[in-house]
């Protein structure tokens, strides 16, 4: 198990930004809430800023989140994550081939899949120890991907029977359905609008938290 996964495996809500939702209020600041909630696993998404915007941001978070202890995954763009040393990458279906993005980024980085059915679940299953962990999902419609299809419950019971790899559930995933999908197998949920544009990002984590401990 790479370095930083422990985080991913005892700590159930992976958290995405967003800034467009966070209702005015930039990264920095929605991730130093998210950190002092205690989220240690951040995942750094936005894919319409400028390329330098988004390589100073990244030079802050990355900072921010080493010294708390959290690891800090960037969506997509693997130059990005080399470039401001980032603990690890995520990507999608029609990104880079993880073999690929395995040899640029090294063998210490933590690398993440987005998977959406069950050919491309076995596909990462054969790819061992090339990723670290895989995504699951939509599992319902979600407003940051709105041309995604949800794959809804029978996928999540499927990954929970026969993935290889940890994996995280996403898409529509928020406090009042969290318990559902814990339900079906899931321990990882990553959870993006009911954060970022919660009014009190710090008790809206501890109160999923808590939903999540009291249903389990």
């Amino acid at each position: 198990m790479r370095k930083g996964m422990e985080h991913f495996i005892n700590n159930p809500i992976y958290t995405i930004t967003a800034e467009a939702m966070s209702n005015g209020r930039n990264n920095i600041e929605v991730v130093g809430k998210m950190l002092e909630a205690g989220i240690k696993f951040i995942q750094y998404r936005e894919k319409e800023k400028p390329a330098l915007e988004r390589y100073q941001e990244c030079m802050q978070l990355v900072k921010m989140t080493k010294e708390a202890g959290a690891i800090f995954i960037i969506d997509d763009f693997v130059d990005l994550a080399m470039a401001v040393n980032a603990d690890g990458v995520h990507i999608g279906q029609t990104d880079l081939p993880p073999q690929v993005v395995r040899q640029l980024i090294g063998e210490d980085k933590i690398l993440g899949l987005s998977t959406h059915e069950e050919a491309q679940l076995q596909k990462a299953n054969e790819l061992g120890n090339i990723i670290d962990y895989i995504g699951v999902g939509p599992v319902y419609a979600t407003q940051t991907k709105k041309d995604a299809v949800p794959v809804g419950f029978s996928y999540v019971d499927y990954a929970s029977k026969y993935a290889k790899h940890p994996f995280v559930a996403i898409g529509g995933i928020k406090e009042h359905n969290i318990c559902e999908v814990a339900s079906h197998g899931a321990k990882t949920f990553a959870i993006v609008s009911e954060i970022v544009s919660a009014d009190d990002i710090v008790n809206k984590i501890k109160s999923i938290e808590k939903t999540l401990q009291n249903k389990l």
